[in-house]
């Protein structure tokens, strides 16, 4: 439903606060909620869609509303440093209405980037970068987590120190793609982590924890999906090892739990939250019995007490019902939040959230073009279409210059006053 048919609505309300600058959202939302009411069962709208907004107490924190705004990679960070800038400061202030943003993923070292112009935590000017979102966020009465991100194999022999190999569980070559300085390229051949080279990505997690509580981050995220290094391990179509981290379940969760254990002695439990993938096959990853390994993760961790899990729900960024998977036993093997990820409507998070299946919604390309994306949700206001040359790299273009609700209605009140007569 377009409930922008009558766009004069708009210019009443823009035309008559013109002399005071740009219309607030509350009165934008009160001309576009009645006009969206008008076509809805009578108090349908409200009893349904409340839940959606409601607040939430995720561990020790007070979430404004159920909406979060997913981890999405931009390749915006500065040249030279892969420190955040003032540009980036800007683009997560603008979607600080979200009750919680989980920030793009973050390299915890040198050695975990897969990609080009991908932020940091592993450096000073990257920390102070990172100083200046998190201030952006607060000083606009949002909370932000920060994704921390290790992509294992998924990486170029152009962005590892050296030109050192990627790492991996097991020397088996991803079939996927990267994206380098010239653009495209397949992935390159890893190599095996040793015992002791675990051992020091734990600590280098544990550093990265350490970092984000320096950068005034109101928590962290375990990146442990999509096939990067983490979701390497725990997979056994990428995890061949014979050793204490590779063979059974048991095993194969030993390295998500010992980062997990390294960055609860820098965060309190509350404050964690660990994303996942269960059937997802992105980045070439597989596993021959994602339940069994996927629901006994959740419980060892959910032993652990951390905030939340975060689930890719069918094939990232596509399709939901990509392999069966009983969601529903994984929500009830983990105690704290479940946060549902993965081509949610308005209504379909609403449904899920009234079922009780989720808790929290996370929306991913959505939030790229719409940076009110809450307050359009609300009022059930169309979406702007995002443009996906910009996803990656770049500047303000396709990143801060989305229009709000307000701006459009600004831009258009004097299209809608000009003309003959």
């Amino acid at each position: 439903m377009n409930v922008f048919g009558n766009l004069n609505l708009l210019t009443i309300v823009c035309q008559g606060d013109r002399s005071r600058g740009t219309p607030s959202t509350a009165s934008l939302s009160r001309v576009i909620a009645g006009n969206v009411g008008s076509h809805l069962v009578e108090g349908r709208m409200t009893q349904d869609a409340n839940i959606l907004f409601s607040p939430f107490r995720l561990g020790d924190l007070e979430l404004k509303n159920r909406i979060v705004m997913a981890p999405l990679t931009r390749n915006r960070a500065t040249h030279g440093t892969d420190a955040p800038n003032e540009l980036m400061a800007e683009y997560y202030r603008q979607r600080a209405s979200a009750g919680l943003i989980v920030t793009e993923a973050t390299q915890i070292s040198k050695q975990g980037q897969g990609y080009i112009w991908t932020p940091g935590i592993y450096s000073q000017s990257q920390v102070e970068g990172w100083k200046k979102i998190t201030a952006a966020v607060h000083e606009t009465g949002g909370k932000i987590f920060n994704q921390l991100w290790h992509v294992g194999r998924i990486s170029h022999v152009s962005l590892q120190p050296g030109g050192a190999q990627p790492v991996a569980p097991s020397a088996i070559r991803a079939k996927a793609k990267t994206f380098i300085e010239t653009g495209y390229a397949d992935v390159s051949e890893p190599r095996a982590l040793s015992i002791e080279e675990i051992g020091a990505v734990v600590g280098d997690y544990a550093a990265a924890a350490e970092n984000a509580k320096k950068a005034g981050f109101d928590g962290v995220e375990i990146h442990a999906a999509n096939g990067y290094l983490i979701d390497q391990f725990l997979r056994d179509g990428t995890n061949k090892r014979t050793d204490a981290y590779g063979g059974s379940v048991e095993n194969r969760v030993r390295f998500a739990l010992e980062v997990a254990d390294a960055i609860l002695r820098v965060w309190d439990a509350k404050r964690v939250g660990i994303r996942i993938a269960p059937v997802t096959p992105f980045n070439d990853i597989s596993d021959s019995d994602p339940a069994r390994i996927f629901v006994h993760l959740a419980e060892k961790l959910s032993a652990r007490g951390l905030a939340y899990i975060h689930v890719v729900e069918g094939a990232t960024g596509g399709a939901r019902d990509y392999a069966p998977f009983d969601y529903i036993r994984l929500r009830k093997a983990f105690a704290g939040a479940y946060i549902a990820n993965n081509n949610y409507t308005r209504e379909l998070a609403i449904e899920a959230l009234s079922e009780k299946r989720a808790d929290l919604i996370a929306f991913g390309k959505i939030f790229i073009s719409n940076p009110d994306l809450v307050e359009r949700l609300r009022v059930g206001a169309p979406l702007n279409p995002f443009d996906q040359a910009t996803f990656y790299g770049g500047g303000a273009k396709g990143y801060t210059d989305y229009p709000t609700l307000a701006q459009a209605a600004m831009e258009q009140a004097p299209r809608e006053g000009t003309g003959a007569g």
